[in-house]
């Protein structure tokens, strides 16, 4: 079953067409990867389905409801959450607070939304931090206090936007694992990703994009050996040290 649909998105800022003319379909409980070189397009694609840009042109439908032009709160409202590349967390808050903020976007009860940030906090590995404020968190802690807070909000689709970028060896394992719990759940991921281990690993299907197009979208084992996308992103460099 069909969870989103993008149709002919198109934005330009400017001169500058960021995304041209983009259609894909991803399927309930797929985790879809999304991956090109910087200024592809990725981010704007984003921005595009969670309402934080409007397109120029084309549509996007999250479980077959047209929610083009939608804004954020409206999006999250129907189960589509995100998180930043740059880390978006309330810096004055504590941990639990942030993760508790998400929970509200479902909950009225203060009590209900503390136990569900908590829940999440643990299931995340962040319970400890619980009463630290976010803004004396290590990078590593900041990007999976963004999953936790997107998690709070109980999505059906979770956009995470480089999340394993910038980790060390240690946090990139556990944040793969979260994401890989996190399919198991029943929750469908759309994973923009520069870090070839979490995207080639994680990934069911992949659509690449460079200069706002798709130039090529399949399984993870036929993108790496597509010689557009070697040509536009992964390099021979990819390419040789893949077949040691």
């Amino acid at each position: 079953m069909t969870i989103l649909e993008v149709k002919g998105l198109t934005k330009a800022f400017g001169g500058l067409v960021a995304v041209n003319d983009l259609t894909f379909e991803m399927e309930k409980g797929e985790i879809l990867g999304i991956i090109g070189p910087n200024g592809a397009g990725k981010t704007t694609l984003f921005n595009l389905v969670t309402g934080f840009c409007r397109p120029d042109k084309g549509a996007v439908f999250f479980n077959g409801e047209d929610i083009t032009g939608l804004r954020p709160h409206e999006v999250c409202k129907r189960g589509l959450a995100r998180t930043f590349q740059i880390t978006q967390a309330f810096p004055n808050l504590t941990v639990l607070d942030n993760v508790r903020i998400g929970a509200y976007s479902h909950m009225t009860s203060g009590k209900e939304a503390t136990a569900e940030a908590l829940r999440i906090l643990e299931f995340v590995g962040l319970w400890e931090k619980s009463n630290e404020l976010a803004s004396v968190l290590p990078i590593g802690h900041r990007k999976t206090l963004e999953l936790a807070r997107a998690m709070a909000t109980r999505p059906e689709l979770i956009l995470l936007d480089e999340v394993v970028a910038g980790l060390n060896s240690k946090e990139a394992n556990a944040m793969i694992e979260n994401i890989r719990v996190i399919q198991k759940q029943g929750v469908s991921v759309l994973l923009i990703e520069h870090v070839m281990k979490a995207i080639m690993s994680l990934s069911d299907r992949i659509v690449v994009l460079h200069y706002g197009e798709k130039i090529a979208e399949g399984k993870p084992e036929e993108i790496s050996v597509n010689e557009k996308v070697i040509e536009a992103y992964l390099g021979e460099e990819y390419v040789y040290a893949k077949s040691q």
